[in-house]
This record gives structure tokens, C-alpha cells and sequence, in this order.
């Protein structure tokens, strides 16, 4: 494994061989923590927009899993 930082990225590379199904969870987690990184949201502000969120498509989709 070879990590390389360049004035705009930072690079990692790694052997074709590596097994892509644990390397594809890391991936999820750096592309949240990318788009996480200048947030100034609180962990409150996420946990009301997620009560919203699910609120909303528990009012639009519940009908079909529950009868």
C-alpha cells in the first residue's frame, strides 16, 4: 500500500489483489466523511432531519409494508 499526499488530494493506492467487498464499506465511509468534513451541523440537527425524513417516507411508502 503506497499513500501519497499532493497539495490537492491525498492518494492511496493498493495491490489488484486486495478483496474489493471490505474495501468498498471503506470507501462508503471516506466518501461520508468527505462530504461530512466542513459540516457544522450538530449531531441534534441530524437526528431531527432524520426523524423528519423518515417521517415523510413513512407517510408515502408505510401503506405498502404494513396492511
Amino acid at each position: 500500500m503506497v499513500i501519497e499526499r499532493t497539495e490537492d488530494e491525498v492518494i492511496i493506492r493498493l495491490p489488484a489483489y486486495v478483496n474489493t467487498d471490505g474495501l468498498q464499506q471503506l470507501v462508503n465511509l471516506l466518501v461520508y466523511k468527505e462530504a461530512t468534513a466542513k459540516s457544522e451541523a450538530s449531531q441534534e440537527d441530524v437526528d431531527g432531519l432524520t426523524k423528519e425524513i423518515k417521517k415523510g417516507w413513512w407517510a408515502k411508502n408505510g401503506s405498502k409494508h404494513i396492511k
